[in-house]
């Protein structure tokens, strides 16, 4: 028994130091060196420190020269797009019988961005020391949020991980294409109303005081209009630094604290869901992704307030949020779902609570969800169709009296002058 207990206690300290070892990050290391016939032959290789790598290449008969750590800069950033396409990429080749593993070295090797390559590599080398796939991922908050990780485990945990990352691809898909049709319909008119303040800009800085300086020379009182023209034409060109500097560093300082002030993005959040013609439509936005997510998450087999952990956050919006943690309260006392979401407030229309409680009632609520994701995807497309015909002539009116204003009241003393002459 002594015997025992001490080869186990000798066991131990080995046990943490290859458990140490396996929970050290690697890196890509770029080398210089010379072979056997003093050749200089130069390569990549991925290890933990500077030192592995010259053990592993002096193994190999190459006598190093240099070693440099190879820069993951220069390439641009992971975004949403990258994750969704390598998550479709993920799904098809392992559906195709692709390993793993090397699925992870095609896509990582063969990525345009060199981002995206890099955390594609240092995933699989994480898979290639013991980790799950889902614990690969949680170590990347940044990228891979809750709900994908949860999805990728209970994927892995039925043996369904290929058909898990097909409909976490098609959510992910989804959910980006909704997120771009309202942008761009509030990306339209935000960009007009910049070209207008340019273009009024310009004509206040450069056009208007050259009339000025003709209409000096006219001797005569000139009109009202033009007398406002001029004096704001005076004020933008004595003070165009400040005004220039002053919008500048105010939409700085708006988005820079609507990121960091909790209370500033919860105001912003309550205010889009108001906006007039835009605030409907956000909203289905906002229920669209809310419903997506949780027919994505219940489908895979994660327990319904489980689901709901994710979905708040998921749906974008903090007023949402605060609706779903309520939700998940009520349900898991025994409330259904239907109940629950009616005791949120007026977060559902109608016709959201009757399909859910169809779906309740008949067994298919993750169906049921995904139809409603598709109807109120579907009213936001037409929105943004709308809402597009509908600015374009607003917005044409605004700078035909905007920009013809300032002419008129520049060429009135002409006008006049020309009157009066006749």
């Amino acid at each position: 028994m002594a015997t025992t207990s001490n080869l186990a206690a000798a066991r131990k300290p080995l046990r943490q130091a290859e458990s140490k070892i396996k929970n050290v990050k690697e890196y890509t290391f770029l080398w210089i060196g010379k072979n056997k016939t003093g050749k200089i032959i130069r390569g990549e290789i991925r290890a933990h420190s500077p030192t592995v790598v010259n053990a592993m290449l002096r193994r190999q008969g190459v006598l190093v020269t240099k070693i440099s750590k190879k820069s993951s800069g220069g390439g641009g950033r992971v975004g949403e797009d990258d994750i969704a396409m390598f998550t479709r990429q993920l799904s098809t080749m392992m559906r195709a019988g692709v390993p793993l593993l090397q699925t992870f070295e095609i896509v990582g090797r063969g990525h345009d961005n060199p981002a995206v390559g890099k955390l594609l590599l240092d995933i699989k080398a994480d898979v290639e020391t013991g980790s799950s796939l889902s614990q690969a991922f949680r170590k990347y908050p940044a990228y891979f949020d809750t709900l994908y990780c949860n999805l990728v485990a209970a994927g892995e945990q039925a043996g369904i991980l290929e058909s898990l990352l097909d409909r976490l691809a098609t959510y992910k898909e989804k959910m980006l294409a909704i997120k771009r049709k309202i942008k761009s319909a509030l990306f339209y008119p935000t960009a007009i109303i910049i070209v207008a303040f340019v273009i009024t800009a310009i004509i206040m800085i450069f056009v208007v005081p050259a009339f000025k300086d003709i209409f000096k020379s006219f001797g005569a009182d000139l009109p009202a209009p033009t007398l406002i023209v001029i004096a704001m034409s005076d004020f933008f060109t004595e003070y165009w630094y400040a005004i220039f500097g002053g919008i500048g560093i105010s939409v700085w300082a708006f988005f820079f604290a609507l990121k960091r002030s909790v209370p500033m993005q919860i105001a912003f959040d309550r205010l889009f869901l108001r906006l007039p013609l835009f605030g409907d439509m956000i909203r289905k936005g906002v229920i669209a992704r809310w419903t997506r997510t949780l027919a994505t998450m219940f489908a895979a087999g994660v327990p319904l307030v489980e689901s709901l952990d994710s979905v708040g956050g998921a749906a974008g919006n903090y007023v949402y949020k605060v609706g779903t943690q309520k939700i998940q309260s009520e349900v898991s006392t025994g409330m259904s779902l239907t109940s629950a979401m009616q005791n949120a407030g007026n977060l559902f229309p109608n016709m959201v609570l009757q399909m859910v409680s169809i779906g309740e009632e008949s067994g298919s609520l993750d169906s049921m969800l995904d139809k409603v994701a598709a109807i109120l995807e579907d009213e936001v497309d037409r929105a943004v169709e709308a809402l597009s015909s509908l600015m374009e002539p607003m917005i044409m009116v605004i700078l035909g009296v905007l920009i013809g204003g300032l002419v008129i009241a520049m060429y009135l003393p002409i006008f006049k002058m020309a009157s009066v002459i006749g």
